[in-house]
């Protein structure tokens, strides 16, 4: 019955093809990652007690201390409603094999990270997409929400804060999402992997946890902790709903990996998690700042709605190229890459990761702009 063509994931083929050796990759969506002595220092490991971990198959849905730890982020949530998963790509790939049945359809949110849009999509199942409104600071258009979804709509996903704006959900926003999900009975996906990157304030983005009565949580150690070779990334929800997608874990992968479970377990006990949060803004913030001044050399020509969480922003450009051949220009003359606009569906921009070492990203934002001066050359 499901034979459609496959749909690449076209933003991490993308990076997969092009990112590895780039002297000025620009093009990741978490802050710089910590090195292993980094995270044993931040963290405290007493590495005797590391070494003596076996390297043997840990519990398959994860660590109870883990699990107990992540629980706890989310109130009213048990252990048992948590499983551990091989990134939050992987918990995104087993609520579409969990949730979707043929004729479901799932609403998402464009420009966003197409991944669970793109399993579903490769499921047969229709993805309604309703378009932030860049001119509304990338708000939700509300109109267009309550239009695309109807009886057969499963989920509603949300990527909140955004990939790639770094928009945050105002409260109204969150309560038109919530209402349009409790309408037709829909599940809200909600990946929460930036909350805790907020660039001002000390205030964390809200969960949709506890909101409504059919919300799964996808996190993971990547983006604001900065441990993206951990693979380690976890889902958090009803415990029937978990059961059925550990069914399915165990066909995908089994499990995480014994030793991003105890480092995952070492980071999120505080004070590490505070302190990683703490490392995470600091780069958000200063990198934030040096890419709009490297951005203001030519007047005019980039534009870009300031990201209220994230290591990345999603910025305009005013120039006579695609978002495609420009990033393609910048990786062959420059060695810098970026990911265009295309990739999410919306020309005219570039996702540009700022949360980086200082020095590096001046040193390419002058390759930017020495690139930038010759399009506008005619060269």
């Amino acid at each position: 019955m499901f034979s459609p063509d496959f749909h690449p994931f076209k933003v991490e083929q993308f990076l997969s093809e092009l990112e590895h050796g780039v002297k000025f990759n620009f093009s990741e969506s978490g802050v710089h990652p910590m090195s292993f002595q980094g995270l044993v220092d931040l963290a405290e490991i007493d590495m005797p007690t590391l070494m003596e971990t076996m390297i043997d198959y840990p519990q398959v849905n994860g660590k109870q201390s883990l699990r107990d730890t992540i629980s706890g982020f989310y109130p009213g949530a048990s252990s048992e409603g948590v499983m551990i998963t091989v990134g939050a790509t992987e918990a995104n790939t087993l609520v579409a094999s969990t949730l979707l049945e043929p004729g479901d359809n799932i609403v998402c949110f464009r420009p966003t990270y197409e991944q669970i849009s793109g399993n579903a999509a490769n499921r047969g199942n229709e993805v309604r997409w309703v378009d932030l409104i860049e001119t509304n600071d990338w708000g939700v258009d509300t109109d267009a929400l309550a239009k695309a979804v109807d009886e057969k709509t499963r989920i509603i996903h949300v990527v909140n804060p955004n990939n790639p704006t770094g928009r945050v959900l105002t409260a109204g926003d969150r309560a038109q999402i919530i209402a349009a999900a409790a309408s037709v009975g829909a599940w809200i996906v909600a990946d929460e992997v930036y909350a805790g990157t907020e660039r001002e304030g000390d205030v964390e983005t809200p969960s949709f946890w506890g909101t409504y009565d059919r919300v799964l949580i996808v996190n993971s150690m990547s983006k604001a902790y900065g441990l993206p070779g951990l693979r380690l990334g976890w889902l958090v929800g009803p415990e029937e709903i978990i059961t059925q997608c550990w069914r399915r874990h165990e066909y995908a992968s089994i499990a995480s990996s014994m030793l991003s479970m105890e480092l995952a377990d070492k980071a999120l006990a505080e004070p590490a998690r505070s302190k990683l949060k703490i490392r995470a803004k600091a780069l958000i913030r200063t990198g934030f700042d040096v890419l709009t001044e490297g951005l203001a050399q030519h007047p005019g020509v980039f534009s870009v709605v300031p990201p209220e969480a994230s290591a990345m922003s999603f910025v305009g450009f005013d120039l006579p190229i695609s978002s495609e051949d420009l990033c393609m220009r910048l990786l062959r003359e420059k060695n810098l890459l970026l990911i265009p606009g295309s990739r999410f569906g919306v020309e005219g921009h570039f996702r540009f990761s700022s949360a980086l070492p200082e020095d590096h990203l001046r040193e390419g934002l002058v390759h930017l702009n020495a690139l930038t001066a010759d399009i506008l050359q005619g060269r």
